[in-house]
């Protein structure tokens, strides 16, 4: 149903949403859609912070004395379980009818997921400790999985091209308020037993299921094209040369995610003891969102390649700033290490804007799922392989893995200037 574009005469959602957005929005359904959207996806980002594998789940495993082999595992299974299925999965996802069922399901499970690791953190010690988490952890990863797959299509359907942006960027922002709290409840001190931080896991849970609710509402016409995506569907979209210099693009802009703990190491040899607390990776990571994702978020409508291009070379030289930090002895200086690792999370944050909005300008409507399927599942294998180089070479330094990140960050965002333009497209 369609509204006149006046002020006098807009819902206030519609009002809300158009603020957000940047420009009138014509369509009520829209406007609540967008407001669902925001909703939903700002209780899993704070979700995301608050079970972050790289510092919460690592800090729970070694205060229930869980082995240190499986705290070394939490992060591949997270990252590998939550893009390799999605190949798999994009074929039950291009079937359905109104795919935000698939959404609300992935996010269910994931908010039981993170019941279960609450759980565990509380009543289990030791080894059934570290197995049951990382089990649950798994599942955690493939709901995940489920929820990626789908929600660009649904995005696709529910929000109009010019306004995806800032709903993703304006939910990032607003989720990194509520992961900066927490953050600087860790810094504080008051966090360090373990009941608080199993409180927050499972304050995640309930938030999952919470965004399950709110997802489920969503006004969501059903797709005319209900056809599986087989496997010459996936050859097929092999086939589009942007797509792949794209996988390409992303691919070497993983560096921006793998990178923050080798900066970590690189500060704690400098001596800042901060960094070593659990809540100051968050910190950064927050209070990043909080300055950028909308952002990014807005100029990703105007053009993503660029944001893409922007990213790349931001993350470069932040890591190279902070690699002539270390060789001039000043990483240990209580503003250095903090304002590097800000920096190089603006720039990962810029790269998860425009790699989304890209993906989901530059798909077919019809072949969406199917896209971001092949595209995850692509980027899964290389996150895994350029993670273990990034190993390999910090046996070196941890100076050796951020300079090798840092050329790989240039090499992305060079590329990414590349890449066909996306906007307008879909």
């Amino acid at each position: 149903m369609s509204v006149t574009r006046t002020p006098e005469t807009a819902q206030a959602t519609q009002g809300l949403f158009a603020r957000i957005a940047g420009e009138d929005v014509d369509d009520r359904a829209e406007a609540r859609n967008g407001l669902r959207h925001i909703a939903s996806l700002s209780l899993t980002k704070i979700s995301d912070g608050l079970i972050d594998p790289k510092l919460v789940l690592s800090w729970l495993l070694s205060a229930v004395a869980a082995p240190a082999a499986l705290i070394g595992l939490l992060v591949p299974i997270r990252e590998a379980g939550a893009l390799l299925p999605q190949v798999f999965l994009a074929d039950r996802a291009q079937r359905m009818a109104r795919r935000k069922w698939m959404w609300v399901a992935g996010s269910a499970v994931q908010g039981g997921a993170a019941l279960t690791i609450a759980a565990a953190g509380w009543w289990l010690q030791g080894l059934a400790a570290g197995l049951a988490i990382c089990a649950a952890l798994a599942v955690l990863a493939l709901a995940r999985a489920a929820c990626s797959v789908s929600y660009k299509d649904v995005l696709g359907k529910t929000v109009g091209e010019t306004r995806r942006g800032a709903v993703t960027g304006f939910a990032g922002s607003a989720a990194s308020v509520g992961v900066l709290l927490f953050a600087l409840l860790l810094i504080s001190g008051l966090m360090e037993a373990k009941a608080p931080v199993v409180i927050a896991i499972a304050v995640a849970g309930l938030f999952w299921l919470g965004a399950a609710t709110i997802f489920a509402t969503l006004e969501e016409a059903p797709s005319e094209d209900r056809e599986g995506a087989d496997a010459h569907a996936f050859r097929e979209v092999l086939r589009d040369g942007g797509l792949r210099r794209f996988i390409l693009v992303r691919g070497l802009l993983v560096s921006t995610a793998l990178a923050p703990p080798y900066l970590v190491l690189l500060a704690q040899q400098g001596g800042d003891a901060l960094l070593g607390q659990l809540g100051a990776l968050v910190l950064a990571s927050a209070a990043a969102s909080f300055v950028s994702s909308y952002v990014w978020g807005r100029l990703s409508d105007r053009s993503s390649r660029l944001v893409l291009a922007l990213s790349g070379v931001a993350a470069a030289v932040t890591l190279i700033g902070a690699l002539a930090l270390a060789w001039g002895g000043l990483i240990g200086q209580v503003w250095a290490a903090p304002a590097a690792i800000f920096g190089l999370m603006v720039a990962y944050h810029g790269v998860r804007q425009a790699r989304s909005v890209w993906l989901v300008d530059y798909a077919p409507e019809d072949a969406r799922a199917a896209y971001t399927a092949v595209s995850n599942t692509a980027i899964g294998i290389i996150l895994l392989a350029v993670g273990a180089a990034g190993g390999l070479l910090s046996m070196l330094s941890p100076a050796t893995a951020l300079g090798g990140f840092a050329g790989l960050a240039l090499a992305g965002g060079g590329l990414a200037l590349r890449l066909p333009e996306a906007e307008g497209k879909g």
